[in-house]
């Protein structure tokens, strides 16, 4: 994606001289001395085989041909041991740190509302050994409170140190640990600790008032609550039978010679270390049971992906750890030494909305050499650099724009741009604590746009990853050396992935120029399947003739020629119109999200119609400055509702449309604009931003009959 060039062409013509005198002299040293041939190389290298010879597979890394790999360490093939495997190599070394809390305070904004502001501190760390003995603690504290091997414990907790030690505490006494993400609304919650019928459970003092109380009895079973904060220690007003504890007081009950010398029944590699509830995007959310031998082949996988992942790297660690991606990604980092720092989405970054102005976010402090993150925030940083480019003059954006152009043509030449890196990008990689090496994309397709700006601005590679709940978040991650976009990489050397045929979609392994069809995965990574739930096992798991274990994602895919795959379409997002046109949502909505009006889209189609409508979030800034061109006055609602307006940004998005080169009957006949972003916190997208097409329908129920003629 090149951006355009608006400046005077004798000052372009000037400012191209000096970059081409520059690249001239500086070109061969630094070619010689960086390796840039060798990584270039590397980068457009055959990265999987089809072992079965046949176009769709299945296909493996050319690390792995032989045999897939499961274990990190040998010795280690459970997570009490891994982390003791890391506690004894890294014993000093800085293991999990946690902001201090200098000073709160509320602030008035102009719209009336009061916003939260604080004050951040440094990082307190947690050494390997510290973090090592609060996690012992914690677990013989649960075992004399009664929790047994093998028995069932809930967190329900934000990201935070405290969330990591549970967990490790929990495998290191077979305690299998069902995880529940925090912006679950109360039925789904209760639905999830009955069903595992959990006795215990770790929560943060303001979850427990927010959300766990209303529901505690709804879940009969529940017997004890620990609180991770260290404040209040009495906790009044809870119904009988319930005790309630603080984190501190269950260690100090754990450190007790009695308790702590109690033999723990240490877990098996096929014992299930964790039952992860995914956050849904229909009907209510399902519990994947996932053993120790899946977690640590899937890490084991991700890890070989990463290079030179060690001590020296630090993590920053602020998605739901509830979520597949972020715990195999802290596991990763602990396996290898590496730090991890705590944030949020409120204070990743100076400008976050719980910072105060003119103190630092978490990611100035921290300064992090790794971060994960899912294209909803990509997208975001992407679209607030853009904008801020836009309103630069036309001397600075010009410049702007002819460093991006110049770094995408020299990044797909292999080539680095340091002279750029340092006097245009630098700023804006400061945005992220400006020491970032490797970003992991991750929970949903990254649009090659946004891809391409990361790459470029931020001055690292992009690993784009695939991978679900059911395969421990694990399948693909694309090459550091692979600057290609809209891919999500090879196989990892724990997976193996094939094509199936899907002839409803008109997708065959056989297809021509590359093989299409149903990702199905298979290998020591994919988990046991559904908690209580044998019917859908039955449906999207199944056992091959070798005892190998695979996972049927409902995922379109297609494999290129150097063995690497990219998602073309979902099976779930197929819909066929009234005329007999199939069309995919999935698709329709990876294009038109790349429209710089557009925040957030939901296409919708009705099989009884003969078109598409659609949902959108409208980026407050473009819409605003339209309204005003076309002198239309009000508030932020009522600009939305304004049926001028749809009309006005539907005919934008039909360009848009249309110069993607969708089919007539992909591009939304009718939109509604909604004022309203969404949030996992207002119930229509997921906690990895995936819509929630189910209660999106319900949502807008009222406006899907309008468009379609009903009303």
């Amino acid at each position: 994606m090149k951006l355009k060039e608006d400046m005077n062409p004798l000052l372009l013509q000037v400012f191209r001289s000096v970059v081409w005198v520059y690249s001239f002299i500086t070109f061969l040293p630094w070619y010689l001395l960086s390796g840039t041939g060798a990584s270039l190389e590397r980068g457009k290298r055959v990265k999987a085989l089809s072992v079965s010879g046949r176009p769709g597979g299945p296909y493996r890394s050319v690390n792995s041909v032989r045999q897939l790999a499961s274990t990190l360490y040998p010795g280690c093939d459970t997570l009490d041991k891994v982390f003791e495997y890391a506690k004894q190599r890294f014993p000093d070394r800085d293991c999990l740190g946690t902001r201090e809390v200098l000073s709160e305070e509320d602030e008035a904004q102009p719209n009336g509302k009061v916003f939260k502001k604080v004050i951040l501190g440094d990082y307190i760390w947690l050494s390997y050994e510290e973090a090592y003995q609060a996690a012992v603690q914690f677990g013989s504290g649960l075992a004399a409170l009664g929790q047994r091997p093998q028995y069932n414990i809930a967190i329900f907790c934000e990201t935070r140190a405290e969330w990591l030690i549970s967990a490790q505490a929990c495998f290191m006494y077979n305690f299998p640990l069902v995880t529940l993400y925090s912006t679950l609304g109360g039925p789904a919650i209760a639905h999830g600790l009955n069903e595992t019928e959990v006795t215990h459970i770790i929560t943060s003092k303001d979850l427990l008032q927010t959300r766990l109380k209303d529901i505690l009895l709804e879940v009969p079973r529940l017997q004890h609550i620990i609180v991770v904060d260290d404040k209040p220690t009495t906790w009044p007003g809870f119904p009988r039978g319930i005790s309630v504890h603080n984190m501190a007081t269950v260690q100090e009950l754990g450190a007790k010679p009695e308790n702590l010398s109690k033999p723990r029944r240490q877990p098996l590699p096929s014992d299930i270390a964790v039952i992860m509830y995914t956050s849904g995007s229909t009907g209510i959310p399902k519990g994947v049971m996932i053993s120790h031998s899946n977690i640590i082949a899937g890490i084991t996988g991700m890890a070989e992906r990463i290079p030179n992942l060690g001590e020296n790297d630090t993590y920053i660690g602020y998605l739901p750890l509830a979520h597949v991606l972020e715990l195999s990604a802290e596991l990763v980092c602990v396996s290898h030494g590496c730090r991890i720092g705590y944030s949020s989405p409120q204070t990743l970054a100076d400008q976050s909305t719980k910072i105060k102005k003119g103190s630092k976010g978490d990611t100035s402090v921290l300064q992090p050499t790794l971060m994960a993150a899912v294209p909803e925030i990509m997208d975001r940083i992407y679209k607030n650099v853009m904008t801020k480019v836009e309103e630069m003059n036309s001397v600075q954006r010009t410049l702007f724009v002819l460093a991006y152009n110049y770094k995408m043509e020299q990044i797909s030449k292999g080539n680095s741009t340091p002279l750029c890196d340092g006097l245009v990008f630098r700023k804006v990689r400061s945005l992220l604590g400006g020491k970032t090496r490797v970003l992991l994309s991750g929970g949903a397709p990254l649009s090659a746009a946004t891809q391409r700006f990361m790459n470029i601005c931020f001055c690292c590679p992009v690993g784009q990853g695939y991978g679900l709940t059911e395969t421990c978040g694990a399948g693909t991650i694309s090459d550091m050396w692979d600057y290609s976009t809209g891919r999500v990489g090879a196989p990892l050397v724990c997976s193996e992935i094939t094509l199936k045929d899907w002839e409803e979609g008109g997708y065959y392994s056989t297809d021509k120029p590359n093989p299409r069809g149903e990702i199905l995965i298979g290998g020591p990574n994919v988990t046991m399947g559904y908690y209580k739930n044998e019917a859908k096992n039955q449906e999207d798991f199944f056992v091959d003739g070798n005892g190998q274990r695979w996972f049927c994602t409902g995922d379109i895919g297609e494999f290129h020629p150097d063995g690497c795959l990219k998602i073309i379409d979902r099976k779930k997002d197929l819909v066929k119109l009234q005329a007999g046109e199939y069309v995919s949502l999935g698709k329709v909505e990876a294009i038109l999200k790349n429209c710089p009006f557009i925040d957030n889209i939901c296409a919708y189609a009705n099989s009884d119609e003969s078109y598409v409508i659609g949902f959108i979030v409208p980026n407050q800034k473009q819409l605003m400055a339209l309204a005003e061109q076309k002198r239309i006055r009000g508030s932020w609602e009522e600009i939305c509702n304004n049926s001028e307006m749809e009309m006005e940004v539907l005919e934008i998005i039909t360009e848009a449309a249309i110069a993607a080169k969708l089919e007539r009957f992909e591009i939304p006949r009718k939109i509604r604009l909604s004022a309203e972003p969404w949030t996992p916190e207002t119930g229509l997208v997921t906690d990895a931003f995936k819509l929630k097409r189910k209660e999106l329908k319900t949502h807008y129920q009222d406006d899907i009959e309008r468009m379609y003629g009903g009303k």
